[in-house]
């Protein structure tokens, strides 16, 4: 894209200046907000079809990686360990966190350039033209602009969830795809775990009969590190729970998507959402400013109830069921829930299957753990193990990226995908600001998703 364009679009997105969006509620409420950018795209025309689209195969795939606070280090260490990669630049705006990412990578094959101190350092990272693809894992609202830049600068992205926060958001990422022909991947790396990839495989074979009702979820105890100075930078991530609705979806329903088909046979409908008032994160801001003026503008502000409940109707009438609560003091679940016409399986507290009114019992659990081992497990799921990354997924998700990469095969997930899961964030946000009333989702593929096929999941090619 030449440069004037992508000064219309940084303009457009509202990053110029400072390039920052400024967290807080995304519609509020507004009903014309929302009807507007569905309206702008009820009759959008599939330009071309990403699902299935296998790009020309990369003997060495070079890597160019954006954001080395939380997540970053963990993405400069697993994908040095890959066959196939090479890590040529490393971006961050801290200038220490580059050096020090680079620091990990002494010993290695990988010599990275950095680039840093600017808030624009990473276009002149993304335009470098040795790069096949640019990995994202910085803050939430530069998502969606860096990976519609780095495909518009000829690179596939692959970006930390959630990878929009609009619908506007989402449509750029699905046309800027299509238009560019370059892969869109949201690391939903939840999809590579051991026990959702097994229940994926018994749906695939029928162990469930007809899969009628899914639930996934994201309840994860992070209100000390919400209000904690020394955590997300200029306190980011704080600063997202102005918005009341499920703000970070993917992580449950990205798995349970896949089981059912969405996207590519099946495909979301309606939803709609509720969320508790907030009994925690004011609270907490009102004690901490007490003793800290820092938090004085924070205790001043309205946040999302603590737990938000949203329903999904599917075309063919399945049911989804989606929640977020990361402020209550309960145990860390995913609630990766499958319930078919002839079984049963959940994952938390423990994962069981299920025939009936009884659990199997552990001999029964492990002879189906060795039947509907799928064939990413078999091949590098201890290597995974080892290298880590919560339990060995987020390996697997890497290890899957290049591996597609290098073989010209199609991704596991594509940028309908990346759109639909994140869309959940601003539609529940309506619906909670509307009485829960029900809206309609929009439908990314433009009604590909009748043809579309499953995700594979074997490692044929």
């Amino acid at each position: 894209m030449k440069n004037n364009k992508r000064r219309e679009f940084l303009k457009a997105s509202g990053l110029a200046g400072l390039g920052l969006f400024g967290a807080g509620s995304v519609y509020g409420g507004d009903i014309n907000k929302l009807t507007e950018e569905i309206k702008k795209y009820e009759n959008h025309q599939q330009a071309f079809n990403m699902s299935g689209y296998a790009a020309p195969k990369i003997e060495t795939v070079r890597v160019g990686i954006v954001g080395l606070g939380m997540r970053g280090p963990g993405a400069v260490d697993r994908l040095s360990k890959i066959d196939g990669v090479e890590i040529k630049a490393l971006c961050d705006l801290i200038p220490e966190r580059v050096e020090k990412a680079k620091e990990q990578l002494k010993g290695t094959s990988h010599n990275p350039e950095g680039y840093s101190g600017k808030v624009y350092s990473w276009k002149e990272m993304f335009e470098r033209p040795d790069l096949d693809l640019i990995y994202i894992a910085t803050p939430w609202e530069w998502h969606t602009p860096m990976a519609v830049f780095a495909m518009e600068a000829g690179k596939h992205a692959a970006c930390e969830v959630p990878i929009a926060r609009t619908l506007d958001e989402c449509w750029q990422l699905v046309e800027t795809s299509e238009r560019t022909k370059k892969h869109c991947m949201q690391l939903e790396n939840c999809c590579y775990d051991f026990f959702e990839l097994m229940t994926l495989k018994m749906a695939r074979e029928g162990y469930f009969g007809e899969v009628l009702h899914v639930e996934g979820a994201y309840i994860h105890d992070l209100l000390s590190l919400n209000f904690n100075k020394e955590g997300y930078q200029g306190m980011w991530r704080l600063k997202e729970n102005y918005r009341d609705g499920n703000l970070y979806p993917t992580h449950g329903l990205g798995p349970i998507c896949q089981i059912l088909n969405i996207n590519r046979g099946d495909q979301m409908d309606y939803l709609t959402s509720v969320s508790t008032e907030d009994f925690m994160m004011k609270a907490k801001a009102q004690e901490l400013a007490a003793e800290d003026n820092f938090f004085s503008d924070f205790a001043a502000k309205s946040y999302r109830g603590n737990m938000n409940t949203t329903v999904v109707k599917t075309k063919h009438g399945k049911t989804i069921m989606i929640q977020h609560d990361v402020t209550s003091p309960r145990p860390y679940s995913r609630l990766h829930v499958v319930s078919g016409t002839e079984g049963f399986a959940q994952k938390y507290p423990t994962p069981k299957v299920a025939k009936g009114h009884g659990w199997l019992k552990d001999e029964e659990f492990k002879d189906l753990e060795t039947k509907y081992t799928p064939e990413i497990v078999q091949k590098v799921g201890e290597l995974a193990k080892q290298v880590g990354g919560h339990g060995g997924m987020d390996f697997m998700m890497d290890w899957r990226l290049i591996d597609c990469l290098r073989n010209g095969l199609p991704l596991d997930q594509d940028v309908y995908d990346a759109a639909l899961w994140s869309s959940i964030s601003p539609l529940s946000e309506w619906s909670v600001a509307n009485r829960s009333n029900s809206i309609d989702v929009p439908d990314f593929t433009g009604g590909s998703w009748k043809n579309n096929k499953p995700v594979p999941i074997t490692l044929r090619g």
